[in-house]
This record gives C-alpha cells, structure tokens and sequence, in this order.
C-alpha cells in the first residue's frame, strides 16, 4: 500500500514538471513570436518611411517641374495671342478695302504675327526618369498617378497641333519667298532687332499689294484659325491640366 502512494506522488511530481515545462515551453515560443513580429513591424515601418521621404523628395522635384512649365505656358499663351490678334488685324483691313494702312504698319502687324515659332517645351526630366525607372508607382495619390501617367500622351497632341500651326505660319511666309514680296522690307519697318538694326530704313520694296491677294488672305485666315484653336481648344485646357496635378501635389506634400 505504502509503495503505491510513493509511486502515485512520483508520478503527480512528474506530470506537474512536465506541466511547467510545457507552460515555460509555450511561453518561449509566444515571446519569440512577438519578438519577430515586433521586428517586423519595425522594419515595416522603416520601409515604409524610406518609401514616404522618397515619395516626398519626387513631388518637391515635380512642382518646381510643372511650375516651371506652367510658366511656360502662359508665356507661350500670350505669345500665340499676339500671332493672331495680328493676323485678325490684317484680316480685318482686307475685309474693308475704306480702311487705310501704311507700309509701315502693315510691316509691323506681319512681324507681331509671323515672328516667333509657337511650341512648349515642357520640362519632363524628372517625370521622364520616374516612368523609365517603374518609380511612378511611388506616388501614393491614385489621381495623381493617373495625371502623370497620361502627360505624355497629351503633349504629343499638343506637339502636333503646334506642328500643324508650324506648317500654316510657313504657308504664309512662303509668299515672301518670291520676286513680288519682300521679307525685307518687314524687318525695314518694324520695330529694330540687333540682327538686323544694320538694315537700312529706304528703298524697300512695297508688300501692300498682298492686301489684295485672294492667295495671301486664305493663307493668313488659315494661320489665324489654327493659331486661335490652338490656344483656344489645346493650351487653355492644358493649363487647367497643369494646374490640377500641381495642386494635387501641393496637398501632397507634408
């Protein structure tokens, strides 16, 4: 009898031992896997700050991007606006043979109008470099990304609407081109330009006689349509498109 007690008290030490070694045991291993998922956590949170001053360095380099062409493009606007104001103007003065124009002022409203090649040339580098490197999908703001995504596309519209125009305004520069026409006499009369101040003021060739040209007047009505549409129907919207992805990005940055 006295023996199976001494057996049965060893047998409940026993199991209570083995008890605490599983408790202790189990113990062990929760505290490992907090101490993994601690790390994790915090390694997570590393990455994931690495990744927020990553994001923050491409939006502070995209503003000063767009804003620079934002700057652009309103010069460029006002620029296309004084091509074909001009070229109204010499409309306008074939549409009503009573009003009277001198060489002079015929010179200067062709060099306001003809002058300057009309193209934006955005400033892309930075937004170029995060497409090629797979770095857009850094940018957290979903609208955001989609705006950037789809610029490129829209500049190559503008590009060639601006190409379009290009050809109009050549059109009409082709008819200074001939022996009845002088280029000349536009640089004569109008305002001087260091390149060519060394023109002497007389004995230019008249180009009044384009003001009755049937030629001429399609050729400047072409121009005035494709310089008006493409300020009215590309670069207006395209500045309402710039200011929507800076302003997304502004709110971006912390």
């Amino acid at each position: 009898m006295a023996r199976f007690f001494r057996k049965f008290r060893l047998n409940s030490i026993t199991k209570s031992k083995i008890g605490k070694y599983i408790i202790y045991a189990v113990g062990e291993i929760v505290l490992v896997v907090i101490g993994i998922l601690i790390a994790v956590a915090i390694n997570n949170s590393r990455e994931q700050s690495i990744l927020q001053q990553k994001e923050q360095t491409y939006l502070k380099g995209l503003k000063d991007e767009f804003e620079t062409s934002k700057h652009k493009l309103i010069e460029l606007i006002d620029v296309n606006k004084q091509n074909y104001l001009g070229a109204q103007r010499i409309l306008m003065l074939k549409s009503n043979p009573k009003d009277t124009i001198t060489e002079k002022e015929l010179s200067e409203l062709l060099s306001r109008s003809l002058s300057y090649d009309v193209y934006f040339y955005a400033n892309t580098s930075l937004l170029d470099e995060m497409i090629n490197s797979g770095s857009l999908k850094d940018i957290s703001n979903d609208t955001l990304r989609k705006l950037l995504t789809n610029w490129e596309a829209i500049l190559k519209d503008i590009s060639k609407q601006e190409d379009e125009l290009g050809e109009q305004r050549n059109r009409v520069l082709d008819m200074f081109r001939t022996n009845n026409n002088s280029l000349k006499t536009i640089f004569q009369l109008s305002p001087p330009i260091p390149e060519t101040a060394f023109l002497q003021k007389d004995n230019y060739l008249s180009n009044l006689n384009l003001l009755d040209s049937v030629a001429f007047e399609n050729n400047i009505l072409m121009f005035y349509l494709v310089s008006y549409s493409t300020s009215e129907t590309h670069y207006k919207p395209l500045l309402k498109e710039l200011n929507s992805i800076l302003s997304l990005i502004t709110k971006e940055i912390e």
